[in-house]
């Protein structure tokens, strides 16, 4: 079991820059990779980034490419996601997710390749 915990959501204008983290307790041997997602209302979740526990290899959503970096402490068992030059277009909850294995693929933007989910903090960019 493992358990993640979301925070640093917020208000801020367009421009500006949040810095959301997500602490990993629990079984987190087991965690393989990290990812983070967003959901708009009325949107299917979407995948942002996604970091390697070994390595470090990051990956990245084409929206958010140059903006966010995404990034962890081993051990602190810590995930972030610097967000900079943030769109109203980024309003949405942003989840953490941890999932314990790929499997054959070298990245994985589907949410279904996940196996435990933060609650999800809000951001929201205001024109």
């Amino acid at each position: 079991q493992v358990q993640l915990v979301e925070s640093g959501g917020g208000l801020v204008q367009a421009g500006g820059s949040l810095r959301l983290s997500c602490a990993a307790s629990g079984r987190t041997f087991s965690s393989y990779a990290m990812g983070w997602f967003r959901q708009a209302p009325g949107k299917e979740r979407e995948f942002v980034a996604a970091v390697r526990w070994s390595g470090g290899r990051t990956f990245y959503a084409d929206s958010v490419k140059g903006r966010f970096t995404i990034s962890r402490d081993n051990a602190k068992n810590t995930v972030y996601l610097q967000m900079n030059t943030l769109k109203p277009e980024d309003t949405a909850v942003y989840y953490c997710a941890s999932s314990l294995n790929w499997g054959v693929t070298i990245s994985s933007d589907r949410p279904d390749k996940y196996d435990y989910w933060g609650q999800g903090t809000q951001v929201t960019v205001s024109s």
